[in-house]
C-alpha cells in the first residue's frame, strides 16, 4: 500500500467519525490518531452535546490517544482530520508533539495548518509537524457543505414561520 492509499484509508476512518458527529447534530468533523498502523484515538465534534467549546474532534482524538498509549507525547503518531485544524487544535497538535497532521478540507476562515495561519510549522516553535492536505477533500467538503446548507434552510424556514405567526396575530 503506497503513502496516498494509507492516507486515504485513515481519512475514511476520520470520515466515519464525522458522520457520527452529523448524526448527533454536530458540525461534521472527525479525527483519528494513528500510531504503528493502528487507530489509537478517535473523536468527533461534541461541542453542542458537551456544551464545551474545546470539544473539537482533534482534541478528543488526541486525548483518547494519550489515554490509550499512556503518554502525552505522541511523536510517533499522526492525526487524520476531515477539516483543517483551527488555532486551538493546532496548538494541541504541537503540545502533543504529533509527527504529522493529514487533513481533508481546507478551512479558509480559521485554518491553522497552512490556509490562514501555519501554527504547526512556525519556525519559532521547537516542534514542527509535517502537514499533508487535501486527502479525500471533496468528500470532507461535501459533508460540511450539506450540514451548513441544511442549517441555513432550517433557519430560513424558522424565520418564515416566525413572520407568518406574527402577522397572523396582527
Amino acid at each position: 500500500m503506497n503513502r496516498l492509499q494509507q492516507h486515504e484509508r485513515w481519512m475514511r476512518e476520520a470520515l466515519r467519525e464525522a458522520e457520527r458527529a452529523l448524526q448527533e447534530g454536530e458540525v461534521p468533523v472527525g479525527a483519528v490518531v494513528v500510531a504503528n498502523n493502528h487507530v489509537v484515538g478517535r473523536g468527533h465534534n461534541r461541542v453542542e452535546a458537551l456544551q464545551d467549546a474545546t470539544a473539537h474532534a482533534e482534541i478528543l482524538a488526541i486525548t483518547a490517544a494519550s489515554n490509550t498509549l499512556f503518554t502525552w507525547r505522541l511523536d510517533q503518531a499522526d492525526l487524520y482530520v476531515t477539516l483543517e485544524p483551527c488555532i486551538m487544535c493546532a496548538g494541541a497538535v504541537l503540545n502533543a508533539r504529533l509527527r504529522r497532521v493529514v487533513y481533508g478540507a481546507s478551512d479558509p476562515q480559521v485554518g491553522a495548518c497552512g490556509s490562514v495561519f501555519n501554527i504547526v510549522q512556525d519556525p519559532r516553535h521547537r516542534w514542527h509537524v509535517d502537514v499533508v492536505s487535501g486527502i479525500l477533500a471533496e468528500r470532507c467538503s461535501e459533508l460540511l457543505n450539506a450540514f451548513f446548507q441544511e442549517k441555513r434552510r432550517l433557519r430560513k424556514r424558522a424565520t418564515k414561520e416566525d413572520r407568518s405567526t406574527s402577522s397572523a396575530g396582527g
